[in-house]
């Protein structure tokens, strides 16, 4: 069975964490944590931030926009007005 966001399931198995103990960090269901690997329900935006922080790598990562998993740069750069 192809996962839609495989990514943040293989992140959490990395760690040896259970959905519970995801669930438990992001405040929600392991239900609802378990339907958001599995792509039956679509991750808040809040969600997606939390999850790059807890794994210490970006949102692009985690949805394979990028191979590189390195974080976000914490403060983007400076555009010329």
């Amino acid at each position: 069975m192809l996962r839609k966001y495989e990514r943040i399931r293989n992140l959490r198995e990395d760690r040896d964490l259970t959905q519970q103990q995801l669930a438990d960090h992001l405040h929600v269901a392991q239900r609802t944590y378990s339907r958001y690997e599995n792509g039956e329900h679509s991750i808040p935006t809040e969600v997606w931030v939390e999850l790059a922080k807890y794994h210490n790598t970006s949102i692009d990562y985690l949805v394979e926009l990028t191979n590189d998993s390195s974080p976000s740069p914490k403060d983007p750069p400076k555009r010329n007005r």
